[in-house]
């Protein structure tokens, strides 16, 4: 295929691309199977590698692959984006509606009713069918260029959907997060240490707001268009049918919009919603309405801060007071425990609420919740029970201080919690409680790609994999137990199980899931252990002597490897044939590698990434995974990704993998491939 081909090709590709993800993450309604997305993307890929100088930012392939901004840069509102004045009762919305009337006449009003989405609003602007700035809505005359960022949004579209797109379009939206996915963010930040998010507005904020769009794109966010800013080349005579061109440009509007003939069937709206917000999977925190005319909105004009054509109506907090009967720690599936408040069983905004989370022993303290007191409780964001205050005048005495058990409550192993940390962690890796994510964690480090959530859940409920040794003592006969698992399947998998037996050190430390010793840290340790045995003998003090370990994680490791289970774990892997060990490098004489930096990137023939990475190190070199000033070689092999742009950008010298190979030979190097 020549270029030009190639192009036109790339852009049938992009537009079909982008019409099947507004089918899938917009309407809930694909039309081909992830299989066949899937190709479509692939072809896409090749084509723009063999072809790097057609890719464009608007790509579905270029969706996170921006690189971090060093600040926000400012945007000008094309029209502004002016607050709303706020109604808190049904007559302060009749009285809206007559100061709309009285400035009209007596002329029947339509209303537009809208859900008052509980996220960070934000304008979109496309040219000639393209996405080319997104921004906050910052003061509302002037916000923050995070384009980069919102194109990482799935149910996003990069490309209008509709013939004929206006030269220019703005619209104004609202990114959110679902509080599943904002519970399970929490989740993931406790394992780690990190802060809480406080509801799932600040989350949605904070991950818009990243300087680096990958950790943007990590996070599950959504995003609902709820009007027009300014627009060329088309005119509407309502919101409502702004609207219904948005949607047919494949903008995602919330179907739970309404037309209403009068300010009676919008309170009904509001009336309605806020007895059903608790339904939604997300948060609202109250209700907007519009007058629909466009025609009617231009003669009502705006005060200096808001439009006097549109009014958010503010659903009130649901708060109940009840008692705390007992505070109860439950172990996550990463080894966290966290202290969860039984309460007496109150009805709070139409559901009952017995249970709210404390987070972790911090916010206990903080917040000075003993069994046996009573608390005021509301649902943040409408849905997650949340003990917002002690009402301490209430307190007989009897009442009991919470301390954090120092064993597990699941298991009994000893717990650990490290200086600098909040979170409370169990340090059995074969506690039951954290035995399905330690062995997933297991498997994607030792390269076992085949054994993914699906799998491993189901060879947990099974009982044929209780800690991550088990996967060893798998046969086909075990395998073939499961649903959906054919023969060939399962000697792939047991095949991938196998090979993963002979894996260096350093990928099983890091496997072990052991808490701070990630890949980097596990790559330390292994230069100066080189037995899984060692482990077991290393001490705090010595550990720490080792370059870039410092206190915790020392403690961490010794915790870790003194655990009873931790020893039996070993053996099992020990008794499966798994490589516990590995050749001590040798020392003597100089490294030719020693000072030089190496960053691989594509696909290279004559050994995988890792034994070329693993090769530099054993050469007294440093191989890491991205491009900076004090890079040495970029090695660039077949169909190169980011890192070789990286590298010219930085001005880094580049070298094929022969040039490397040719270079190793002519220091000495022996044994190459």
């Amino acid at each position: 295929m020549d270029k030009k081909e190639a192009e036109k090709r790339i852009d049938e590709l992009r537009k079909l691309i982008e019409y099947h993800r507004w089918r899938y993450y917009v309407l809930d309604q694909p039309e081909i199977s992830d299989r066949e997305y899937d190709k479509l993307v692939l072809e896409l890929q090749k084509l723009e590698q063999e072809y790097p100088d057609l890719i464009t930012p608007n790509s579905p392939t270029q969706r996170v692959g921006a690189p971090p901004a060093k600040e926000f840069s400012p945007v000008q509102h094309l029209l502004p984006m002016l607050s709303l004045d706020n109604a808190f009762t049904p007559e302060d919305l009749l009285a809206f509606d007559r100061r709309v009337k009285r400035i009209l006449g007596e002329v029947p009003v339509e209303y537009v009713c809208e859900l008052k989405f509980d996220g960070l609003a934000v304008s979109l602007r496309y040219e000639n069918g393209l996405l080319t700035v997104g921004a906050t809505r910052g003061d509302g005359y002037e916000g923050e260029e995070i384009t980069n960022n919102l194109r990482t949004l799935k149910s996003l579209t990069l490309h209008l959907l509709c013939p004929d797109p206006p030269p220019l379009l703005e619209a104004r939206g609202e990114v959110i997060m679902t509080y599943a996915d904002f519970e399970r963010l929490n989740e993931e930040r406790a394992a780690r240490g990190e802060p809480l998010f406080a509801n799932p507005r600040n989350a949605a904020a904070g991950s818009v707001r990243q300087l680096d769009p990958k950790i943007t794109a990590e996070r599950k966010l959504d995003i609902f268009i709820y009007g027009l800013g300014a627009c060329e080349g088309r005119s509407f005579s309502s919101h409502w049918e702004a609207l219904e061109y948005l949607k047919k440009c494949g903008l995602k509007v919330s179907d739970k919009v309404r037309l209403v003939k009068s300010i009676e069937e919008a309170i009904e709206y509001c009336k309605e919603w806020q007895e059903k917000r608790g339904d939604l999977p997300f948060g609202v925190d109250g209700a907007v309405i519009k007058v629909n005319s466009f025609e009617y909105q231009e003669r009502l004009g705006f005060t200096t801060h808001s439009p006097r054509w549109a009014i958010a109506y503010k659903f009130p907090a649901a708060e109940e007071i009840t008692q705390v009967e007992d505070i109860k720690v439950y172990v996550g599936r990463t080894g966290a425990l966290t202290p969860v408040a039984h309460l007496t069983p109150v009805e709070v905004d139409g559901s009952t609420v017995s249970r709210a989370t404390l987070h972790n022993e911090d916010e206990v303290k903080r917040k000075d919740v003993r069994i046996g007191d009573w608390v005021v409780v509301h649902k943040a964001g409408a849905v997650i029970p949340e003990i917002i205050s002690v009402l301490k005048e209430r307190r007989t005495g009897k009442e009991r201080a919470f301390e954090m058990p120092r064993r597990c409550p699941v298991c009994g192993a000893e717990t650990l919690r490290l200086p600098g940390e909040a979170v409370t962690r169990c340090t059995n890796i074969s506690c039951p409680a954290q035995v399905v994510e330690r062995i997933l964690h297991f498997c994607r480090s030792m390269d076992v790609e085949g054994l993914g959530p699906a799998i491993v859940v189901q060879l947990h409920k099974l009982g044929l994999v209780k800690d991550v040794a088990d996967i060893y003592y798998l046969t086909l006969e075990k395998m073939l137990q499961m649903d959906r698992m054919g023969p060939t399947l399962a000697k792939k998998l047991l095949g991938q199980i196998e090979a993963s037996k002979n894996k260096p050190l350093k990928q099983l430390i890091t496997a072990l899931g052991i808490l701070q010793v990630g890949e980097h840290v596990a790559d330390l340790l292994t230069r100066k252990y080189h037995s899984i045995d060692e482990f077991f003998q290393a001490t705090e003090e010595e550990l720490q002597t080792i370059p870039g370990i410092g206190p915790s994680t020392a403690e961490s490791i010794v915790v870790f490897f003194r655990q009873p289970e931790t020893r039996a774990l070993i053996e099992k892997l020990r008794k499966a044939g798994v490589r516990l060990a590995e050749e001590k490098l040798k020392e003597e004489g100089v490294k030719p590698l020693a000072g030089k930096t190496f960053v691989f990137t594509g696909t290279l023939s004559r050994f995988k990434r890792e034994e070329a990475e693993e090769l530099v190190r054993k050469l007294g070199g440093e191989a890491t995974g991205s491009v900076s000033r004090r890079t040495s070689f970029v090695v660039v092999g077949e169909n190169p990704g980011s890192k070789f742009d990286k590298a010219r950008e930085l001005n880094v010298k580049t070298i094929n993998e022969e040039e490397f190979l040719k270079m190793l030979k002519e220091m000495g190097v022996e044994g190459l491939p």
